[in-house]
């Protein structure tokens, strides 16, 4: 690689390419990525002028990022439609919307200032899995590019032909007041219109645009800006708060009283309400979520199927995809709505309108739904470190110990483990719905660890402990980023 060329390998993620720039890159390091992403959609489309969706999000370096960035694809003989300032999933239904052939976003999502990044995809509604980051990664710190003549051309109010896509197919008759949150990001141009648009009387909090984040990262996860949404909610005496991140793949949802929900309860509710009009469905979710979904009575009844998969939105989506499930839910907040109410890929702003849906089809506040839950005891997620080199060897060892485990019979708190999943690490069930959880971190030097129980606290601590005891005598086992 020529020496004024800069591209950090491990700015290659497991799904998601993002770097500081210009410390891990810079803009002939960004060109150089555009012509690896135009050579590799070549390769798997089969075509030299492939036709490649392009659009950036709002921080102040993301349109010289995208202008280099379209540099490289042109080269390749790639013919690029720029959509302009875009939100992830603006991008991905535009794909489908122009047929084109794979998409490219410049955004660093929630990630501080300083962080630019691409998410990409070929297949419509798939963005990059392991094995296609992997092939990226090579083609580019090889240079072993396609060359060809391609162009590009701007794509004028595209904004408003995906506002009004969400906007026609779910109005709603209820007028429902919701604190519309956006942390300053991109969703500010693009949340409150379609939930106004879908009929909701919509009380904006941060919705103007402005790349240095003044009060906090527009990151539904972080605490500051739930404790803010929920004052306003509070205030407002609103009946719902949304919270988008940066690049509006997600949300966050604050109910009535002002308490957060998590996003796996949420994805019940919703498959809940969905369930009923779609009976026979299937629901993907990731191995982090609650353990309600296996035994939920109103999916039972209405025989629909709860798939548990691996943690990671490119997962995740994938799964739904290749099982043709109605949705998949993520505890992180990422949601995927298959036809006819998406197509597969995860929209924050959809998500919120799902919520919508919810709170207009029952005659009844957001915290009573929430009610009609049965109670769980969660963790959160916990992060005990763990070395990259040995994490996944770590886990493999922990995965035969508790199948041996479960072999012998071995109680923890008087239950004995029924079932044990290994699509993603290690889940452990007991007979009362109790479980644990041991899995490799995608992108840190850590494990993760998440226990539940439907029945008490206590045994909620128990599971921890058992799981923490077998942690510390693999020896392999560092401080814990929090703990129960």
């Amino acid at each position: 690689m020529s020496e004024n060329i800069k591209i950090d390998p491990y700015g290659f993620r497991e799904y998601d390419a993002r770097w500081l720039y210009e410390k891990g890159i810079n803009l002939l390091g960004i060109t150089n990525l555009g012509k690896g992403l135009g050579t590799q959609i070549k390769k798997h489309t089969r075509k030299n002028d492939p036709r490649v969706v392009v659009g950036h999000d709002y921080r102040s370096y993301s349109e010289e990022i995208k202008t280099a960035l379209k540099k490289g694809l042109v080269s390749t003989g790639c013919y690029v439609e720029d959509v302009g300032l875009s939100l992830s999933p603006m991008v991905y239904f535009a794909q489908f919307n122009l047929d084109a052939d794979a998409v490219a976003m410049v955004t660093a999502s929630h990630n501080e200032n300083g962080w630019t990044g691409v998410k990409m995809g070929i297949k419509k509604g798939l963005t990059h899995a392991p094995e296609e980051m992997k092939e990226l990664k090579d083609i580019t710190l090889n240079e072993e590019f396609s060359i060809g003549q391609g162009n590009e051309k701007e794509i004028k109010n595209f904004q408003k032909i995906y506002k009004e896509d969400l906007i026609n197919k779910n109005r709603i008759k209820k007028k429902i007041k919701a604190i519309v949150a956006c942390g300053n990001g991109t969703a500010g141009v693009f949340a409150p219109d379609v939930l106004r648009g879908i009929g909701c009387e919509v009380i904006e909090l941060d919705c103007n645009l402005d790349w240095t984040f003044p009060k906090y990262n527009p990151n539904p996860e972080d605490l500051e800006m739930l404790h803010e949404i929920a004052k306003v909610v509070k205030d407002n005496n609103a009946d719902i708060g949304f919270g988008f991140d940066g690049d509006g793949d997600r949300v966050g949802v604050i109910d009535n009283k002002g308490n957060e929900i998590f996003s796996d309860k949420i994805g019940l509710l919703i498959a809940r309400n969905l369930s009923t009009k779609h009976k026979n469905s299937k629901f993907v979710v990731d191995v982090k979520s609650t353990g309600l979904y296996s035994k939920d009575k109103v999916l039972l009844n209405n025989n629909c199927e709860t798939i548990y998969w691996k943690t990671g939105h490119s997962h995740i989506k994938r799964k739904v995809n290749t099982e043709k499930a109605l949705a998949g839910f993520e505890k992180s907040g990422h949601f995927f709505f298959n036809q006819p109410l998406g197509y597969g890929y995860d929209d924050g702003i959809n998500s919120a309108i799902q919520v919508c849906h919810l709170l207009d089809n029952q005659n009844k506040m957001m915290n009573d739904i929430i009610n009609q839950l049965p109670n769980t005891y969660q963790s959160p997620t916990m992060a005990p470190y763990c070395k990259d080199e040995e994490k996944y060897q770590v886990v493999d060892e922990l995965v035969k110990k508790v199948k041996d485990l479960k072999e012998n019979k071995t109680e923890v708190d008087k239950q004995v483990i029924t079932e044990v999943l290994t699509v993603n690490g290690v889940r452990f069930s007991f007979e009362d719905g109790s479980w644990g959880l041991i899995r490799a971190s995608s992108n840190k030097p850590s494990l993760v660890v998440v226990t539940e129980s439907p029945t008490s606290d206590e045994r909620k601590r128990k599971i921890f402990d058992f799981i923490d005891d077998l942690l510390q005598k693999t020896g392999k086992i560092g401080e814990y980023d929090q703990k129960i």
